[in-house]
């Protein structure tokens, strides 16, 4: 979804061959993106336009006056299967589906509260409960209501507030009779048992997940850093003809220390697999996608999301993001939903980054503009008119009209001071040399049918510094948005979060990574690439930080994984994912080393002799590596081995999600005893057995076993991914709560065995333990913080 859908890239592609070959050699040999952008846009005619529109159409992205009574429907229906979570999303599509103030969102508000409060989200519930009054709820249907909203305010220890609703409910019963004598003493019976029930909740003590949680606030930077605002005083901006700009220690920097933190220039959630509506069974979608359950503009993990008014697909946590998105860029963004879908995420930004831009000191913007579309020599009739156009009333001295004054170092102001800002953002390296001419004509038609798209509608307002009327300002524009999105290529950056998989009810949970949306951070993309780096990247939110993985000396350069690390695929395989995305060929310590490595490959993908244990080596027949021992055997048997026992382990995880752990602990253990023949202990498959059976005896409640299986598993994920990387973060955080879950339950203290994963002496590494802990942070419940990640890889 990064790019256009596949429709519309072939329809661009076949066009782009039918073209003269004159044409083509004239937007191949284009020295700028402006002679690219205005050769393409000529090129693009009604009937162009026309095929794209009836794309744009397979999206349902306007609000549907029928939708909402089938969603509320299919979410009655999950809610009597109790399946809570799926009924809220399906109200939530209801209410993204109706217009205020209609009997169609009250009904999905207060329906929405009741799975709310089945969740356990009692202040969501309470805000659902305001927003179904607000729209006009059905007098006749409000006692039920009513008392589901006390309830949530004793859970809350809002006793009073829960009294008086419970008072309110009386004496609109007195006034207007609608119950029996019954019905009362239930009422009266209830607010006894809630009284009860929040008394019990001031006794209890806070869990040790939430008192960790507010002991691990995010820190702010340390220092202030005069030339990188959004860097610590730890690092320093500098410029090399072979490495471009990037980020040195200033002094040496321990692990864990803080050096970045960064609020996205603009960010665009990823709308997950929204097929059109003609690869659907029914007219309306019932898939959860990140557009449910994250808002929209500061990407926080909602289950009450807040509709946009004017449209179905845009969705918020609050009224206010809602209304600081409106007046940012959603308010030209609205009636293009569909559109932006087809165009893809890149074409997203590129649009948002222009409007958000708006906003900062026009003038310098438009300079900035204007720059980009003169020609270093001469300027075409057509560019010389728009540069004279933008710069003809920008105001300032008359000598030094239309003049731009560039700061030694790209992205600077002229005080040398790189912000996040739409100045550095703008200077960020398109590559547009390295792009194939087919899909730099991809971007620019793409772009072209965008800006007249925003032409025909008219919501477009550039900044105030256009001289309005001028006819040309939105090609300015254009060329800005064509530039934006060759540069996401290689300066996306992908946000992720976590989602938990498996039963709620399980000890032990397992999660996943997923990308949650794509956006730009210009401090971050000044940092290099290394296969194996010495900072990690997590997200909150919108928010990017950046922390030492390890010790960096005074003068070392601040490194960054792009994508392919060196603990995830071999140098052949990395460069050649680096090449086709980033154009360069990685010269970094860790490709350097694998060049000179042993023939046996990463010891995570290594086989054992079945006579000595020793690791074999060799391509097509491998040999043992002990001198004592004449073992042989070819690759491809044991290859066949290894598949037949992934097969089996496939079937173990599936008695576990069957809930049958008995009969899935017989085959791993009976796969522990085949691998053992053949596989290195250190083999990624041991490690993942080794986990399997862990959460197998967690589901049996049997801790101590399963906390000695998920140690065995950290030592194979601290083999391949290192101390320090996110697979680390997600074995010890289970660990955490299996020794959380498991204390108390068993009413003591579960304590590990042995020494293990760079102990010493019975006492934990302190490396160790601040990663546990800082992945405890990550992963606390509700939060969705999101873990380490890398660039965005097409």
């Amino acid at each position: 979804m990064d790019l256009p859908v596949d429709e519309w890239k072939s329809y661009v592609f076949q066009k782009w061959s039918l073209l003269p070959k004159s044409t083509q050699v004239t937007i191949s040999t284009a020295e700028t993106l402006s002679d690219i952008f205005l050769h393409s846009s000529l090129l693009l005619q009604p009937e162009d336009e026309m095929f794209l529109q009836n794309l744009s159409r397979g999206y349902l992205v306007e609000k549907d006056p029928n939708a909402p009574l089938f969603y509320r429907e299919e979410g009655n229906k999950k809610f009597q299967q109790k399946d809570y979570m799926g009924a809220t999303v399906l109200y939530s599509k209801g209410i993204s589906h109706s217009r205020p103030h209609t009997a169609d969102i009250s009904l999905c508000y207060a329906n929405r509260s009741a799975a709310l409060f089945h969740l356990g989200q009692h202040e969501m519930c309470l805000k659902d409960i305001m927003s179904a009054q607000m729209h006009g709820y059905p007098e006749r249907l409000q006692p039920k209501m009513m008392l589901r909203k006390a309830e949530c305010l004793v859970t809350l220890g809002r006793r009073q507030e829960a009294s008086q609703t419970i008072s309110d409910l009386e004496s609109s019963f007195a006034a207007k009779p609608t119950l029996t004598a019954a019905q009362f003493q239930i009422l009266q019976t209830n607010l006894c048992r809630l009284k009860m029930k929040a008394q019990e909740k001031e006794s209890l003590t806070e869990t040790f997940p939430a008192a960790l949680t507010k002991a691990l606030e995010d820190m702010d930077l340390k220092g202030e850093n005069g030339q990188v605002p959004s860097a610590s005083s730890s690092v320093s901006l500098r410029t090399d003809p072979l490495r471009g700009r990037y980020l040195v220690a200033t002094k040496d920097i321990l692990p864990g220390e803080l050096l970045v933190k960064e609020d996205a220039f603009v960010s665009v959630l990823h709308p997950g697999e929204m097929p059109p509506l003609c690869h659907l069974e029914s007219k309306w979608d019932t898939r959860v996608t990140n557009g449910d359950l994250y808002c929209h503009r500061c990407l926080d993990h909602t289950l009450a999301t807040v509709p946009c008014d004017g449209c179905s697909y845009a969705k918020y946590c609050s009224h206010d993001c809602m209304q600081q998105a409106w007046d940012l860029y959603h308010s030209v963004e609205c009636s293009l939903g569909g559109l932006l879908l087809t165009l893809g995420v890149f074409c997203h930004i590129a649009l948002r980054s222009t409007l958000v831009a708006r906003f900062e000191d026009a003038s310098k913007v438009i300079r900035k503009l204007c720059g980009e579309i003169r020609n270093r020599d001469t300027c075409s009739p057509e560019r010389e008119t728009l540069v004279q156009t933008l710069t003809c009333d920008l105001g300032g001295e008359s000598e030094n009209k239309g003049k731009m004054l560039e700061p030694p170092v790209p992205g600077c102001d002229l005080n040398g001071k790189y912000e996040s800002n739409y100045n550095a953002v703008f200077h960020l390296l398109p590559h547009t040399g390295n792009h194939s001419p087919e899909h730099r004509f991809l971007c620019a038609l793409s772009v072209s049918a965008l800006c007249r798209r925003l032409e025909a509608a008219g919501c477009y307002k550039p900044a105030a510094a256009v001289p309005p009327g001028s006819g040309s300002e939105l090609d300015v524009w254009g060329v800005a948005m064509l530039k934006h999105v060759l540069q996401l290529h290689c300066n996306a950056q992908a946000i992720t979060t976590i989602q938990h998989t498996g039963s709620k009810e399980n000890s032990v949970t397992n999660s996943r990574q997923v990308r949650l949306a794509t956006g730009i951070f210009p401090v971050i993309s000044l940092l290099n690439h290394s296969c194996s780096p010495n900072t990690s990247v997590s997200f909150i939110s919108t928010v990017a930080t950046v922390r030492a993985s390890q010790q960096i000396g005074k003068g070392q350069e601040i490194l960054h994984c792009y994508g392919p690390h060196q603990s995830r695929m071999r140098a052949a395989e990395r460069q050649q994912k680096l090449r086709s995305q980033y154009f360069f060929d990685c010269s970094c310590a860790a490709c350097q080393n694998e060049k000179h490595s042993a023939a046996t490959g990463p010891r995570w993908e290594a086989f054992c002799c079945r006579s000595c244990g020793a690791l074999m080596q060799g391509d097509d027949v491998l040999i043992c590596g002990s001198t004592s021992c004449t073992e042989s055997v070819s690759r491809d048997h044991l290859i066949s081995r290894l598949q037949d026992l992934q097969q089996q382990v496939g079937m173990a995880r599936k008695l576990l999600r069957n809930d049958k752990p008995e009969g899935a602990i017989q085959l791993l253990l009976g796969c522990q005893r085949d691998a053992q023949s053949f596989l290195s202990g250190e083999h990624s498959l041991v490690g993942e057995m080794e986990d399997d059976l862990a959460q197998a005896y967690a589901a049996l409640g049997d801790w101590q076993k399963s906390a000695t299986h998920l140690q065995k598993s950290l030592q194979v994920v601290e083999v391949r991914h290192g101390p320090s990387s996110v697979e680390m973060g997600h074995e010890l955080f289970k660990l955490a709560q299996l020794f959380f879950n498991g204390s108390r339950a068993l009413g003591s203290t579960l304590k590990p065995r042995g020494p293990h994963l760079g102990q010493k002496q019975g006492r934990p590494h302190l490396r160790q333990l601040g990663i546990a802990l800082h992945a405890i942070r990550m992963f606390q419940q509700d939060t969705d913080k999101s873990i380490p990640t890398r660039p965005l890889f097409l």
